[in-house]
């Protein structure tokens, strides 16, 4: 199946959707991991507010949330991903919009593949792999 974007409540969409599924199915495959169906989200702040507090019982804005729904077969999850976030993190950052959004779609990814990031040794383990597979990004 691959990896499908979508957008909700946001007027965005991905411009090169074949790069970015070739991308993740790479980045999975470093793990030895085989894609069954990854469905990315784009939403606003307001929405993933809500769907933080619904599942996860957390009042605070974030940039994604993922919900993994993989078996022994593949990988399968939703990631909703905050536009509203990503925008304004780059800006804090002083980066490129595309590039914080990788960032997040594939830190999205390396939770799928079982990664954490609760502890600051998790943290630094998560931030090592999402450069590493930026990395891969051609």
């Amino acid at each position: 199946m691959g990896v499908l974007f979508h957008s909700d409540g946001v007027g965005f969409s991905i411009s090169n959707p074949e790069k970015l599924n070739t991308w993740l199915i790479k980045c999975l495959s470093c793990f030895n991991k085989n894609c069954s169906e990854i469905n990315v989200i784009f939403c606003n702040d307001d929405y993933l507010l809500s769907i933080n507090k619904t599942y996860l019982n957390h009042d605070y804005y974030t940039d994604i949330i993922t919900f993994d729904y993989s078996k022994a077969g593949g990988v399968s999850g939703d990631l909703y991903i905050s536009i509203t976030r990503v925008e304004d993190n780059a800006k804090k950052l002083n980066i490129e919009f595309n590039d914080e959004l990788y960032r997040v779609i594939v830190h999205g990814v390396l939770h799928l593949c079982g990664l954490k990031d609760k502890t600051k040794q998790e943290k630094e383990i998560m931030r090592a792999k999402e450069d590493e597979m930026l990395l891969l990004m051609s």
